[in-house]
């Protein structure tokens, strides 16, 4: 069994855990308006738009800021540029929570993308009554019902949707299934977690004009970032070097290139 197969398994009995303690009548219940956060369209500006990511720990890394908190590090992401959050939310392996989602509207006003496992239209309405402004879908963890199922869910809810790739098969799923706006092109193998940034440029010729993409993982550098621009990638999402920076601020700085005296790379 791979890692993302224990995820999901894992994800599904802590959803049906959840689901006890507060059905989904309930949590409805607690849907209110929010402010208008689009996350789509924040990833459109000139340039490639950066998702900066709140991320605790993962299985591989293990803790990676410890004594950090939500509203410092995204208060941080949006002085140096960011275009959007991403706010990692799965517990048991990656160490996050809704209430990180919480914070971070409360400490800033970029739109938010809860990145989990959502394999349940329960995690759906979790997300809109946290607060979030897009949800992810994992292709690889969704069987083509559900995938249609959650997507229009999420429409519903007015929640934007990164719909998560990584080989031809996916991608030729998301676009047939659900027709996605938004594709994110993740570069880190789920069974062996190895990152390979040449997969973005591999399956970038098989998306569609006019689609939103978003490249995932394995990205340091200014560099890069003009590099992925230049092949018309819209947004990159970057969380653990981000995180591990001594200065998150600075750099966000550095990868977006804001400041006239902001480096090549941190």
């Amino acid at each position: 069994m791979s890692v993302l197969d224990r995820i999901v398994d894992a994800t599904r009995a802590d959803v049906a855990r959840r689901r006890r303690e507060v059905p989904l009548a309930e949590l409805e219940g607690r849907l209110e308006a929010r402010d208008d956060r689009p996350f789509s369209e924040a990833l459109l500006r000139p340039g490639v738009s950066l998702i900066a990511e709140h991320k605790r720990r993962s299985p591989s890394a293990g803790e990676i800021r410890a004594g950090a908190t939500v509203d410092d590090i995204v208060a941080a992401y949006q002085r140096g540029g960011a275009a959007a959050l991403s706010v990692l939310t799965e517990g048991p392996h990656f160490g996050g929570s809704l209430d990180d989602i919480r914070e971070a509207r409360a400490a800033s006003s970029l739109p938010i993308l809860r990145k989990d496992f959502v394999v349940d239209a329960y995690q759906v309405y979790e997300s809109a009554a946290a607060g979030a402004d897009a949800i992810l879908l994992i292709v690889a963890a969704l069987r083509p019902a559900e995938l249609a199922e959650l997507h229009g869910e999420a429409a519903g809810l007015d929640l934007d949707v990164l719909v998560e790739v990584h080989d031809e098969d996916e991608l030729a799923r998301a676009l047939e299934i659900v027709d996605a706006d938004v594709i994110g092109i993740n570069n880190r193998d789920l069974a062996s977690f190895e990152v390979d940034v040449e997969r973005t440029y591999e399956l970038l010729s098989d998306v569609p004009a006019g689609k939103t993409v978003v490249s995932e993982s394995g990205f340091h550098t200014r560099e890069q970032l003009e590099d992925l621009e230049r092949v018309g990638v819209d947004a990159v999402l970057i969380g653990e070097s981000l995180m591990r920076a001594p200065d998150p601020e600075a750099a966000v700085r550095a990868l977006v290139g804001t400041g006239a005296d902001a480096p090549d790379r941190f």
